[in-house]
């Protein structure tokens, strides 16, 4: 099968002819039907992934069961499934106690899913045990998630990431509350995604912030009730100035920067929410007054995953999305074939787009 595989840190990905090593008892063999390309996986081209390496990108992926290992019982040929970046194995201390996204074996899966260069006969690693730009891909049960629905693959494949971190970051980690002011700074496409998950908690008011024009409409369109372009508007006047001087409820940083988390922490209220979305590159560090975080008691959160718990709200996603409460479709604005990937990292850098999502010779299956 052909897969774009990352072969140094910083340099294009390179399609290869790859070839599966034998399943293990827990592993499922699947067919890739659609792949979203998100700023994680740029993150990971340009840093590589600590020193494992050649590695498949793509975290972000549905597709459809071809074989099971012989420990695998719940999963058949011909179902559809929704990879998880974190996998959620159900039995360890994190999985026990509700908090999947921070299960223990993603060192164990990270190590097992992999391939063969057909020329090299060289070991290829997957991305997060997953590996999702590529025709095929061996993963471990615990990294699967089986859904019922009828939705386009292109949809559902932004159910294992932007979906998840997004709507995830609303529901689960701040847990924002019905008439709440919410404010959204970067506004690809996770933040689209926070954006409806706070309309789709009550939200009244929600400020999207994002310097490029068709982010901020395209927020609009998704229940944004007022748009800042921060290339030209102090963002943190204006969101006071909006709140009669007291700040938001609720502030995400999607932008993966430390300077808009310190400004998401300077617009949220007393008392308010501050919630890190984005992931940053290594080594970014933010500063704030030990005093002011005593006096003003601001939350600052931490958002891994959405907060998810994957077996729960992986379905319930796309219920949403089937009930017409969460719109998947509108954050396809690109839809390219896997020797496409390195042009969509660039549409990506350049704000041209919400999600490109990889599919069988660019067209929908």
């Amino acid at each position: 099968m052909r897969a774009a595989v990352l072969l140094e840190p910083d340099q294009p990905l390179e399609l290869r002819e790859l070839s599966p090593r034998p399943l293990r008892a827990t592993d499922v063999h699947v067919r890739i039907d659609a792949s979203g390309v998100c700023h994680s996986d740029e993150t990971i081209r340009r840093q590589g992934m600590g020193g494992l390496g050649p590695v498949i990108l793509g975290h972000e992926g549905c597709g459809t069961v071809l074989e099971v290992g012989g420990e695998v019982r719940d999963l058949s040929p011909g179902d559809r499934v929704i990879g998880a970046f974190h996998p959620a194995c159900g039995t360890c201390w994190a999985c026990v106690r509700g908090r999947t996204q921070f299960c223990e074996q993603i060192i164990t899966v990270a190590t097992r899913a992999h391939w063969l260069d057909d020329v090299t006969d060289q070991r290829t690693w997957s991305m997060s045990g997953l590996g999702t730009f590529a025709e095929e891909a061996v993963v471990d049960r615990i990294s699967l998630v089986r859904v019922e629905s009828d939705l386009p693959a292109e949809q559902l494949a932004l159910v294992g990431c932007a979906a998840m971190t997004g709507v995830g970051a609303a529901l689960n980690t701040a847990r924002v509350e019905p008439g709440s002011v919410v404010v959204v700074l970067g506004c690809g496409g996770v933040g689209q995604f926070v954006v409806q998950g706070a309309r789709i908690a009550g939200a009244t008011r929600i400020i999207a912030v994002d310097p490029f024009a068709t982010k901020r409409d395209r927020a609009r369109g998704n229940g944004a009730t007022d748009v800042i372009d921060p290339t030209t508007t102090d963002v943190v006047a204006a969101v006071l100035d909006a709140t009669h001087g007291r700040g938001a409820d609720y502030a995400f940083e999607v932008a993966m920067s430390g300077p808009t988390l310190r400004q998401a922490y300077d617009l949220c209220r007393n008392a308010g929410t501050v919630v890190a979305v984005g992931m940053p590159s290594a080594g970014t560090t933010v500063e704030f007054d030990a005093f002011q975080l005593f006096s003003t008691e601001k939350r600052l959160l931490g958002c891994y995953y959405g907060s998810g718990q994957v077996r729960t709200d992986f379905p319930r996603l796309v219920a949403l999305a089937e009930a017409g409460r969460l719109d998947l479709a509108g954050a396809v604005t690109r839809r390219i074939a896997l020797d496409q990937v390195n042009d969509a990292f660039t549409a990506m850098a350049g704000g041209d787009v919400i999600r490109s999502v990889i599919l069988p010779d660019g067209e929908e299956r």
